[in-house]
């Protein structure tokens, strides 16, 4: 990683998934939108930290692994590598993979904790209650919906719980909390998911339980080994014990040297009100700074329908890079689910999208251009710059400050408006050539005219694949590949620095190289897989 001349820094997480069972397409969605923003915050420059990893404590882990006649490790470690192995099919950057069960987390857990009793904000008493093993978490009778079944995991009952266990003074910090969200509005994001949480804390906020007896897969509670440690409250310091360098010594004052606090938690709606109210109460007990963004985006559906096993339509994700490639599905689940509402997934609507925009359109583009140099001028490039192009240009006028729009998009978080804003410039390339119709032109012996139509189709291509990298990568580096620069998207190798991305990320400014190959696809037309 190149780090830039002012040093900017950006720290982000996705959740750190549970691993009671294999990824599926929702912890997908997450960590590829995750990649998009590490990769976009790369791409201006910027020294990131991409955190993603696993959630490995708890009852539910301890009794999955019972049912699979395996110790709680093993069945932790072989759900680790799957996600692991969807991740590089995917083409996911992250920097660190945190684990729950790492050797060096329990010294940090163990350190919060001790800040948080020595605060005097963890005590011990009784707790009666509904408790969903799925959630990991006790409900109100206002959570639950008929049958004491909880409304996340409505085919589980919630089990009714009596026993002993330490509590977090979370009522303690309702005043704080409603000051952060209302002297810092962007602190949870999108506005829908700020107004539950206001909704939320507004009712009145109690103590949660953060220990458990009877359970031993998970830490003791350094000050009374007969409880273990509620998931939550160790599963949220994974973020921290992530970013301890590998030789630092497992320290909180180690772990929040260089990176904290987080830029950005970007997580499903549903772990909204652990990240968005349990965790800033428990970093303030600690004394430590909040993270800036919380950001909770929606679910996901199939042809219109809630996913589950009971209606048997779940998404296989490893299935679906394997049969349409990562950038096919990188591509569809950002630009086509606005971040923050829920999205639907359909497969005939899925190959529609990527025929249309990256065959017909963006692909189409690069190939129909660079047939026309090669007929029209020997496949030599015309060097010419955003000068030779008055500002009423069709494509100048659209691709001039196309890059800070998308600078200004991405930064919050609206990547699929800023895919819409960068295909706009790429259909405007395929009228203007049928506008302009170079074909008629050769036939007239006007060249100087013939060579500014394609330099300036070329150029827009151009910029279109270096704005869309941080989600088509393999696709960007064919089309850059292609036009004769020496880069790949998916390596540190190429350049990434402000001046880099000041120069690249505007029209015109880039000399393409003199002499370009043949053209070769650089998406192809998928068809709907006999197995869908």
């Amino acid at each position: 990683m190149n780090n830039s001349a002012n040093n900017h820094k950006f720290s982000l997480t996705t959740p750190l998934y549970y691993v009671n069972g294999v990824p599926h397409v929702g912890s997908a969605y997450t960590t590829i939108t995750a990649d998009a923003v590490a990769r976009f915050q790369r791409l201006q420059g910027k020294s990131v930290l991409f955190i993603t990893g696993t959630d490995e404590h708890g009852q539910k882990i301890q009794r999955t692994a019972t049912e699979e006649n395996v110790e709680p490790q093993i069945h932790c470690d072989r759900i680790v590598d799957s996600f692991k192995s969807l991740w590089d099919k995917l083409n996911i950057k992250y920097d660190r993979f945190s684990r729950t069960t790492a050797p060096k987390h329990q010294a940090i857990v163990n350190e919060f904790f001790d800040r948080v009793w020595q605060k005097g904000d963890i005590y011990l008493d009784r707790q009666q209650g509904w408790y969903c093993v799925s959630c990991e978490e006790f409900k109100e009778e206002r959570e639950l919906i008929e049958d004491h079944h909880c409304a996340i995991h409505t085919n589980k009952p919630a089990e009714w719980r009596d026993e002993e266990n330490y509590f977090f003074r979370l009522s303690q910090y309702q005043q704080e909390l409603e000051e952060l969200y209302q002297s810092n509005p962007d602190f949870i994001q999108p506005a829908s998911r700020r107004n539950e949480v206001l909704n939320f804390v507004k009712q009145g906020l109690k103590d949660f339980s953060i220990s458990r007896v009877n359970l031993e897969w998970g830490f003791p509670i350094p000050v009374d080994d007969k409880h273990t440690i509620y998931v939550w409250f160790d599963a949220l310091l994974g973020y921290v014990t992530a970013l301890l360098d590998p030789e630092d010594e497992p320290t909180l004052d180690n772990a929040l040297s260089k990176w904290w606090p987080i830029n950005l938690h970007l997580i499903g709606k549903d772990i909204l009100r652990f990240h968005a109210v349990y965790w800033p109460a428990m970093l303030a007990s600690a004394g430590l700074p909040l993270p800036t963004k919380v950001f909770g985006h929606g679910f996901l559906t199939k042809d219109g329908l809630k996913m589950g096993k009971t209606l048997g339509n779940t998404i296989d994700p490893f299935d679906l890079v394997d049969r349409y490639g990562a950038d096919a599905v990188r591509y569809y689940f950002i630009k086509e689910i606005e971040l923050g509402k829920d999205g639907d997934f359909n497969e005939t609507r899925f190959i529609e999208v990527l025929n249309n925009d990256l065959a017909n359109v963006l692909g189409n583009s690069l190939n129909r251009t660079l047939g026309m140099l090669k007929k029209y001028c020997q496949s030599n490039a015309p060097q010419l710059t955003s000068a030779d192009y008055g500002g009423d240009h069709p494509l100048k006028s659209i691709g001039m400050d196309l890059g800070d729009r998308i600078v200004q998009m991405n930064n919050n978080l609206q990547f699929s408006q800023g895919c819409e804003e960068i295909l706009n410039l790429v259909r405007s390339c395929n009228k203007y050539i049928d506008d302009s119709a170079p074909w008629t032109l050769f036939k007239e012996g006007k060249q100087a005219e013939i060579e500014q139509i394609l330099y300036a189709v070329l150029e827009s291509v151009r910029l279109s694949a270096y704005l869309l990298s941080p989600i088509i990568p393999d696709i960007s580096t064919k089309i850059y590949q292609q036009l004769g620069f020496d880069w790949n998207f998916n390596t540190d190798r190429y350049p990434q620095t402000v001046d880099d991305f000041l120069i690249h990320s505007q029209w015109g400014k880039l000399a393409i190289k003199q002499t370009l190959d043949k053209a070769s696809p650089v998406f192809s037309r998928l068809e709907l897989s006999s197995e869908a």
